[in-house]
């Protein structure tokens, strides 16, 4: 299918953009046929009314990095949310874990405010929305770096890419929600689902304690299904909480006023979450680090042509299975997430040459993660003021009465001492050494002794604007068939 020149010099541009800047630039504007007003369809309004909810009533939107999934949650009329779709997002780049500097391809996480002004009816990625990068959490951190959108093209440079029919239905729901009187459109962005599961699989990961910040505020969603309240103070996210005075994101926080009654329903989940993780641990799921060549997509998009750099999403990300606390045992493939896509649209796993380098990147991967995580401030105790305190049998998600909890989780107690923390001595010059060579390797045939750095790719071409890529699933039928490719 031949694309019209207007589409291909948009991403030509967009991937002269995305080379320079972090996130997707789109500061280049191109007139859609009227796009930015398309109805609602027939099928979501379908959906809306099965949930007692209207297109005026307020959005919430949820996203996950690892399971690449991005939900619209919509007000009902008693005042509390539900799940009106899921949508597999086609493209993010970068790392699990915060955005922190401009250029550094990751997509952010944290909580975030979409106002009308950061909708762009105009974009050069079909339509978009800015999320709102960075918020005072980040600003309060120095944090740099900005215009990261939900966009479609599916093409990442450190925002939620989708597809042009996806963000197409996403703009319209979001615009009349916004139309409807709603100030601001929340954003959670999380690194994967906020279950016992993966906070067990990451318990050792260098952003746990930035990842249990942003649970803490999925757990007061999920427990009342209102949106959480955010104050940024102290450098830190607090939910759920009113201020008595003036609050800054860097300044200490001022006296809080929680809902004791939420507050307690949420302590109730982190304790149940708490041990849930503490059993998987003494059952032997190991702690994990996971790296990715380049981000991911959903695997309803395995051997999708259209979207950026499709070569780093080929072999899929890889796990480092931690035994200990900064040391790495062997790197292992991640399992597959979804079934095998059939053989016309299979991509194929990558040469030699590409594979050394992803166990390669891997295996320096723990300590640059650590050392970047070392700058996350770690959370200061907080008044709180209440009507009447929680029950005194309710434990925090990782400050759990048995000292077990504390023990599995590695974040102290009285029966896991801290272990002083090793320096790796690196001598100023080489020392020699009496030990006798080992016999010479030669490399087998095709494959490379040596690895370089891949280039990053520019953008693919984008799907025609009529592409019946995969839509949405989850709590309406989905639109999973994914047009096959030629062979390559």
């Amino acid at each position: 299918m031949t694309l019209p020149f207007r589409r291909l010099a948009a991403l030509g541009l967009a991937a002269a953009a995305g080379a320079i800047v972090a996130g997707c630039d789109d500061s280049y504007l191109d007139a859609g046929p009227g796009r930015a007003e398309h109805p609602i369809t027939s099928a979501t309004l379908q959906e809306m009314e099965k949930i007692d909810t209207t297109p005026s009533s307020p959005v919430l939107i949820r996203a996950y990095k690892k399971e690449a999934e991005l939900e619209i949650w919509k007000m009902k009329s008693d005042g509390q949310y539900a799940l009106l779709k899921t949508y597999p997002i086609c493209r993010w780049s970068g790392q699990l874990g915060p955005k922190r500097t401009e250029g550094d391809m990751q997509v952010p996480e944290g909580f975030y405010a979409i106002a009308p002004g950061q909708m762009n009816p105009n974009s050069h990625y079909y339509l978009a929305f800015n999320v709102g990068y960075p918020n005072a959490y980040d600003r309060a951190l120095g944090r740099t770096g900005g215009s990261v959108m939900v966009h479609g093209v599916c093409s990442s440079a450190g925002c939620f890419s989708m597809t042009d029919k996806q963000v197409d239905d996403i703009y319209a729901i979001a615009r009349d929600a916004l139309r409807g009187g709603q100030r601001e459109i929340q954003l959670q962005s999380y690194p994967f689902h906020m279950t016992p599961e993966n906070m067990a699989k990451y318990r050792l990961d260098p952003n746990i304690e930035f990842w249990k910040e942003l649970k803490n505020g999925s757990d007061h969603f999920e427990v009342t299904k209102t949106e959480p309240s955010v104050l940024i103070c102290g450098k830190h996210y607090i939910f759920g909480a009113t201020a008595r005075g003036e609050v800054a994101a860097g300044a200490p926080c001022p006296a809080l006023q929680k809902d004791e009654s939420v507050e307690a329903l949420v302590a109730e989940k982190e304790a149940k979450d708490a041990a849930k993780v503490a059993e998987l641990a003494a059952r032997g799921v190991k702690p994990i680090r996971t790296i990715y060549a380049d981000g991911g997509q959903n695997p309803v998009f395995a051997g999708y042509k259209d979207t950026s750099d499709p070569d780093a999403l080929a072999g899929g990300p890889q796990e480092i299975a931690l035994d200990d606390p900064g040391r790495a045992a062997p790197v292992r493939a991640a399992p597959a997430a979804a079934k095998p896509a059939p053989e016309a649209v299979q991509v194929a796993t990558g040469d030699a040459s590409r594979a050394a380098a992803s166990a390669a990147e891997a295996a320096k991967a723990p300590a640059e993660l650590a050392s970047a995580a070392e700058t996350e401030p770690v959370a200061p105790p907080q008044t709180i003021a209440v009507a009447a305190p929680v029950a005194s049998g309710v434990a925090g998600m990782w400050g759990a009465s048995a000292g077990s909890v504390k023990k599995w989780l590695h974040v102290g107690g009285e029966d896991a001492p801290a272990k002083p923390e090793a320096t790796a001595y690196v001598p100023d010059q080489p020392i020699p050494s009496d030990v006798p060579l080992p016999p010479r390797r030669t490399a087998p045939a095709g494959k490379a002794q040596t690895v370089a750095a891949k280039a990053p790719k520019p953008p693919a071409k984008p799907a025609a604007e009529d592409s019946d890529a995969p839509d949405a699933t989850g709590s309406i039928a989905a639109e999973p068939n994914v047009p096959a490719p030629p062979q390559r």
